[in-house]
């Protein structure tokens, strides 16, 4: 996987520093519309030598100066030298520019007016300064206009004056008095091969070197991070080692360009160091990020499950704007016009809007379903057809985990616009159930059974009393119909089932009790002679009535308030006989 990565960030890096450079030099050649500013959609006037701005300038000063073509050199002094004089001024000014300068000439301005600078007139623009053990001086580039022509710039008669002095003072010890002629001699692109042979050389020491330093480092990041975050990180900040090493790859390579020895050689490194800097800052985000979010989901634990979907997908929307960010750095730094990309954007974004409907539809329906947390990681729901425990809200779909073990994922689109039914945030369960009871069952008889189920749930410690009813609804077609509506305060389903057996099967006692029975939904033919009812069981419970009634306490429509107060949670749950209340 190392391997990979480090092809595809050197893969990278040369096409972006190839085109940076490109970008750069562009129009200091021959034949070359020049060097036009990436903010300025076109320049009055574009000089075929490139010098309409300070930097197609001195770019093509320094490219013809080293491909030694001393008269195209000379087009970009403003001197009256000619022949061997002009030859030595030309061969002077390169030897300074590639020994004793400091300056970025990526830096100076692509305009045709140039950029103001300090103590200078608005005609002028500083290069950099050349240091000599007599002193330095400031190499200037500066606008003229020659007759009707349209103004170009070159190096000023001011700096010029002063450059065979400085020449003798800088000298000009190279390596290449010492290599082969054809290493000198032949060029790719905008440097000798000996320079590209010494690129393919440099970079594997500079990676081995970041390796090294990467490993001493490692100890001790781990000890920082552990003392923010005041837990053990160890696993998340091994994924920090790769970005790090391309941050102090970038740093070799931006050190080797300090001590180089020529104008685009310290321009081509600068690139490299630059284009790896991003790609490591952006990659080191990226895992800054999972490190954040990832300690903040085990902060939060399972209790605050309603917030980890919130979590997961800020998480990926910051590593992509993340990602976003540092493509746009990179594409600025190879020369592209982002001007004109985002205008571009603009223009076509209703066409990309409309190809990508859907897309954009998932994406703002996770948004929504993620910030109003319908439903969260964790949650037991159904949605349209599905019935499952959600277990990701992505960007473009959520998936859940039905009770067949199957993984279902459905758009998050879709997701924000049906009804969802969500099971987990129950605070209790209903209890409903329609009893039919036999046609021979008598009036004080359903009177009792009505009664003593009132009182079953009334009495039930899990059963929620103040809403608890009990009511005789229909004479149907072959039943009596005795509705029971009632919530469990439960809010696990398993534990629900339980209690709705323990229920159900108290609620057939009574029935049983009262001598009544339930009914078939059939018609029934009766071929010999019935037993009847329990006229013993019929007797009492009509006695018992009687009694009621006598005393003035029949519970219709229900039952007194205070009987009400006086038989609240006093039944006994599980029963005395229960296997549960024994291993209590």
């Amino acid at each position: 996987m190392a391997r990979k990565i480090l092809i595809l960030v050197i893969l990278l890096v040369a096409c972006v520093t190839v085109r940076g450079v490109s970008a750069q030099t562009k129009g200091a050649l021959p034949g070359t519309k020049g060097a036009e500013s990436s903010t300025k959609p076109e320049a009055a006037y574009t000089d075929p030598l490139g010098r309409s701005t300070p930097q197609g300038t001195v770019l093509g000063f320094i490219k013809s100066a080293r491909q030694q073509d001393y008269e195209q050199a000379l087009q970009y002094l403003d001197t009256k030298k000619t022949g061997i004089a002009a030859q030595k001024l030309v061969v002077a000014l390169q030897a300074i520019l590639d020994r004793g300068f400091s300056g970025r000439v990526p830096l100076l301005s692509n305009k045709p007016e140039g950029s103001p600078e300090e103590n200078l007139p608005p005609s002028q623009n500083r290069v950099g300064t050349v240091n000599t053990p007599s002193g330095s001086f400031d190499i200037l580039v500066e606008r003229v206009q020659r007759g009707k022509a349209p103004p170009i710039w070159l190096f000023s008669a001011e700096t010029l004056k002063d450059v065979p002095d400085y020449y003798r003072e800088v000298g000009t010890r190279t390596v290449e008095p010492y290599l082969p002629k054809f290493l000198i001699n032949t060029w790719l692109l905008w440097f000798p091969l000996w320079q590209w042979l010494s690129v393919l050389l440099v970079i594997p020491l500079s990676f081995i070197l970041a390796t090294l330093v990467t490993r001493l480092l490692a100890p001790l990041l781990l000890l920082v991070v552990r003392r923010i975050a005041g837990a053990r990180v160890d696993r998340h900040v091994v994924g920090l080692s790769g970005p790090l090493r391309i941050l102090i790859f970038a740093l070799a390579i931006w050190c080797l360009s300090l001590f180089a020895h020529s104008v685009l050689t310290s321009i081509f490194w600068a690139y490299v160091a630059t284009t790896l800097t991003i790609i490591g800052a952006t990659w080191l985000g990226m895992r800054f990020i999972d490190i954040v979010f990832r300690l903040k989901e085990s902060q939060l634990g399972i209790t605050s499950t309603n917030k980890i979907s919130m979590v997961q997908l800020a998480r990926k929307l910051l590593k992509i704007l993340v990602v976003i960010s540092g493509t746009l750095v990179i594409l600025y730094l190879a020369g592209v016009n982002l001007t004109a990309v985002l205008t571009g954007l603009g223009v076509g974004g209703i066409a990309v809007a409309f190809a990508a409907q859907k897309t954009l539809e998932n994406l703002f329906g996770g948004i929504m379903v993620a910030s109003d947390q319908p439903i969260r990681v964790g949650d037991f729901c159904k949605a349209g057809d599905y019935s499952g425990t959600v277990e990701d809200i992505g960007l473009r779909s959520t998936r859940l985990r039905t009770l067949d073990r199957t993984l279902v994922s459905v758009p998050n689109g879709q997701l924000a616009v049906m009804s969802l039914e969500n099971f987990t945030l129950r605070d209790k369960i209903w209890f409903h159930h329609t009893l039919q009871l036999r046609y021979e069952t008598t009036s004080d008889q359903l009177r009792c059974i009505l009664a003593e189920i009132r009182k079953l749930l009334y009495a039930h410690p899990k059963v929620e009393s103040g809403s608890a009813r009990v009511r005789f609804i229909a004479l149907g077609k072959s039943s009596l119909d005795v509705d029971i509506f009632a919530y469990v305060l439960e809010t696990e389903y398993a534990y629900f089932l339980s209690v709705q057996e323990d229920l159900l099967l108290r609620i057939m006692e009574i029935v049983e009790t009262s001598g009544s029975g339930f009914a078939f939904p059939s018609q029934t033919t009766y071929i010999a002679r019935d037993r009847g009812l329990d006229l013993a069981k019929q007797e009492q419970a009509m006695a018992k009535v009687r009694q009621w009634r006598e005393q003035g306490l029949l519970p219709f429509p229900d039952f007194a308030p205070e009987t009400i107060v006086e038989i609240d949670n006093s039944l006994e749950y599980p029963a005395p006989d229960s296997a549960v209340r024994k291993q209590k």
